[in-house]
């Protein structure tokens, strides 16, 4: 039923929306006489305001179309390596040959889409062959093609990797990093390949270290009440009509309550910058990927729920995945990189270096962790401080790991 009202919700919405458009075209625009009248500034500032709350977001792009290596402009295409039901793997795939150490990027699904990743892609181009996992919107997907289990999720991220051989290096940001380090214990036990390095970044391997109020949630309430209050299932104008899913709508206003005093002042900087003339390019930039967001399959999200926030399988040594036992002590021969932010409040600080405990069995040589100050969930991947200080130790890491 939530489904049922937040559609409703958006059909009443979209003509205002394209109202306050008008108005804002009429108001803002210099070829207008109306841009000229008193408080025209105002007019359309406010209606650019009602856009943005009313609007539908979509999916964003990349748009990565060139970056700079040693100094050269190199054009990048991008391309789908593989596709899958629920996932493309895209390959930035750089017009001239370069030999550079091949990169899969495994992206948060999380409510939010692979793009909230660019700046993350973006800086990793100038060093790096970079691929990354494009997760696809459940409410797209046809019921026909089948359930999408954590399991599953596991099983996709080990495809990937022998598609990519074992020179890859793996990068997993935040709720991706259990069923990355999942995925190559698991190759490691069947004596599988096996990437170079791991980069495990701000993620929930164990729960239980510095609990936020993400984590205190989840553990608050019984996997019924989330069976019961959140899943609902996907209306007949989607290609997934009839799946159950975890609404990305959900998950989005669970961001916005987690800070909604920053969400309006945010707003009410927009409206104050638009009337003033100043720019907002940023505030569009980050609530264009913000606001847009993605359903996960049901059965994925409530054993992610069940098997990583509430059971701790990982940490406790009792996850199975598809009948196998995930023992991350088997790893031997995967360089081990882990990333925190100080500041985080989404990923407690310890929540992600555990996994230096649970991999005993990688050479402390083949080990490094970094914590950055002041950092927090966001800044890890995103930024100034992942541009300027994060991105170099993983690139670092990386080469002195790259064979």
């Amino acid at each position: 039923m939530l489904y049922q009202i937040h559609e409703l919700g958006h059909a009443v919405m979209n003509p205002l929306a394209n109202w306050a458009s008008a108005v804002s075209q009429l108001s803002g625009s210099a070829p207008s006489p109306l841009s000229y009248v008193p408080f025209a500034r105002d007019f359309a500032a406010g209606a650019d305001l009602m856009v943005r709350i009313a609007k539908d977001y979509k999916k964003p792009a990349f748009n990565i179309d060139a970056t700079t290596v040693d100094g050269r402009v190199v054009e990048i295409r991008e391309e789908a390596l593989a596709v899958k039901p629920f996932c493309r793997l895209l390959h930035f795939r750089k017009q001239q040959a370069l030999a550079q150490p091949r990169l899969l990027i495994v992206a948060p699904l999380s409510g939010h889409h692979a793009t909230l990743l660019r700046d993350t892609v973006r800086v990793l181009l100038h060093e790096h062959d970079v691929y990354i996992t494009d997760w696809t919107d459940a409410r797209m997907v046809p019921v026909s093609e089948g359930d999408f289990h954590l399991d599953d999720y596991v099983a996709y991220v080990q495809d990937f990797i022998r598609l990519l051989g074992p020179d890859v290096h793996v990068l997993a940001i935040c709720q991706p990093t259990v069923p990355v380090l999942g995925a190559v214990s698991l190759m490691a036990s069947a004596g599988d390949i096996q990437p170079r390095t791991m980069t495990l970044m701000g993620g929930p391997i164990d729960g239980r270290i510095s609990p936020t109020e993400v984590n205190k949630l989840a553990m608050s309430k019984p996997y019924e009440w989330f069976e019961a209050s959140v899943i609902d299932v996907v209306p007949f104008n989607y290609p997934g009509a009839g799946r159950r899913v975890y609404p990305g709508f959900l998950q989005h206003a669970g961001f916005i309550a987690m800070h909604p005093e920053k969400h309006m002042q945010s707003y009410v900087d927009f409206y104050e910058n638009r009337a003033h003339g100043h720019p907002v390019d940023a505030h569009l930039k980050f609530y264009d990927e913000y606001n847009a967001v993605l359903d996960m399959a049901a059965e994925f999200y409530l054993e992610t729920i069940k098997v990583v926030f509430q059971d701790f399988n990982l940490p406790n040594g009792t996850w199975q995945v598809n009948g196998q036992p995930v023992r991350p002590q088997d790893i031997k021969d995967v360089a081990l990189l882990t990333v925190e932010g100080a500041q985080d409040d989404i990923c407690g600080i310890g929540q992600t270096k555990v996994a230096h405990t649970l991999c005993s069995a990688i050479p402390s040589v083949k080990r490094m962790h970094h914590e950055e100050p002041g950092s927090g969930h966001y800044g890890i991947f995103s930024g100034r401080r992942w541009r300027e200080n994060i991105c170099p130790v993983v690139s670092t890491f990386i080469r002195a790991n790259n064979g």
